[in-house]
């Protein structure tokens, strides 16, 4: 009961508009909302308008906020929409939200306006685009889909939106014990997939950097094993294809990830003449390192806070694995984990209030998440084996991937990529060419 008060203080704070909150076992009642095609008087733009629209829609409704209203039931035309709403019309239809738009070409370029209603007030709400017009050639339409569902999801909510994201991911195929791992990317709903390395050797923990953007920044991190007795760990432009070594060394290094600046990456080092894991940073300019952590424990899967002050991490330096919080100086060390179990693959949220984890306890694997100093930790996924949270860029959503249990001859054993949100509810598989691993979300990209 307690945590069904949390959720529903924290979409209060938030000043939702009209979003209807149902506190039943945590869930939230989707808002029930209508997407309309968009209109266009070049009918070589319908379909492309449809296809807009459809995305708006599936991604509304793959939030679990928003039940999209099946168009059969529309009564007012979407030519007639581009000129005025009937409100009459759709709250006949029960919609709380309506959303129109129309298409235009103009210089080769598509142009998309879109116009956010609220039926019952009968007024038009503005998004941070005031109504205006977005433009780009027409291969971007599924990407102008993603804004423009961003602007919907943020104005109704009074959350930041998700849609207009990528998750890079380890692509997995083959028996378990001779696993093909390369690395892919994809838009958050899975669309737009590529493969970014071959088949021919181990990829591990791919991380984006904190400003990656199209035109701006394309880079990712990750770990590979193309010689095993010297993992590397390298920087990847996606975009071009090009990547540098940023280090190879003997003994084992494990999940690089970036620091909020991305000046730095945060890594495990085993080093063979010690033969315990620490927690190190290095510049990326200059390949110093510099070491945080220093005990006899394994300190692995340190993530940044959002500010770049702390660092959380897991350890055994106690017999058990638990989360520690550590300055970035290497100052302050403290654990917050209390309950039962071992944690595993600590991340910070995007907003800074959470940590997400793996935890292990009685045979089972979790993702769970709790507050900074430790407190009000809950679970909300569990399975065979669960693992690899990672947070959406609006710090409602994770995602992270299920393996399934392997049969007696050792088949089976897939693992496929799933996101849930913070209630525990509205677990969702995502569609990829093969079994994935390992996910990491990108920050918002406009």
């Amino acid at each position: 009961m307690k945590y069904l008060l949390t959720i529903l203080f924290t979409f209060i704070a938030l000043k939702t508009y009209s979003l209807e909150l149902t506190l039943s076992q945590g869930t939230v009642k989707p808002t029930p909302i209508a997407v309309t095609n968009l209109f266009s008087n070049d009918s070589s733009l319908e379909k492309v308008g449809k296809n807009i629209s459809s995305v708006i829609s599936d991604n509304l409704e793959r939030s679990g906020l928003f039940i999209p209203i099946d168009q059969k039931a529309f009564i007012q035309s979407s030519k007639s929409l581009s000129k005025q709403p009937r409100f009459e019309d759709w709250k006949v239809i029960k919609a709380q939200h309506l959303i129109s738009g129309q298409i235009k070409k103009q210089n080769n370029k598509i142009i998309v306006s879109f116009k956010l209603y609220d039926v019952y007030q009968q007024k038009l709400l503005e998004t941070k685009f005031k109504t205006g017009a977005l433009t780009g050639s027409e291969n971007s339409w599924r990407r102008i889909a993603h804004i423009i569902s961003d602007a919907v999801f943020q104005k109704i909510t009074g959350e930041g939106g998700y849609f207009d994201s990528r998750i890079v991911y380890v692509a997995e195929t083959g028996p378990k014990d001779n696993r093909i791992k390369r690395l892919a990317v994809m838009d958050q709903d899975g669309s737009n997939h590529k493969f970014l390395t071959p088949s021919d050797y181990m990829v591990l923990t791919p991380r984006f950097s904190p400003s990656f953007s199209p035109g701006k920044n394309q880079d990712i991190t990750y770990m590979s094993y193309i010689n095993p007795n010297k993992p590397r760990v390298y920087i990847l432009n996606i975009e071009t294809g090009s990547q540098e070594i940023i280090g190879e060394f003997e003994g084992m290094y494990f999940a690089p990830r970036f620091s909020p600046d991305g000046k730095k990456l945060i890594l495990s080092y085993t080093d063979p003449d010690v033969g315990n894991s620490e927690i190190y940073l290095m510049d990326i300019e200059t390949r110093i390192e510099k070491r945080i952590t220093n005990n006899s424990g394994i300190d692995v899967s340190g993530s940044f806070s959002p500010n770049g002050k702390q660092i959380v991490f897991n350890s055994d330096r106690t017999g058990r694995r638990h989360l520690y919080i550590i300055d970035s100086d290497g100052k302050n060390l403290k654990r917050i984990s209390r309950e039962r179990g071992s944690y595993y693959t600590p991340v910070w949220s995007p907003r800074g209030d959470m940590i997400a984890f793996t935890k292990q306890e009685g045979g089972q694997f979790y993702i769970g998440v709790m507050e900074i100093d430790g407190s009000n930790e809950r679970m909300i996924a569990r399975s065979f084996h669960v693992e690899g949270p990672t947070w959406s860029p609006n710090g409602r959503y994770l995602m992270y991937f299920k393996e399934e249990r392997s049969s007696s001859d050792g088949a089976g054993g897939g693992s496929n990529l799933y996101t849930i949100d913070l209630t525990g509810y509205n677990e969702r598989k995502i569609i990829t060419p093969l079994g994935g691993s390992d996910p990491a979300w990108s920050p918002l990209m406009h």
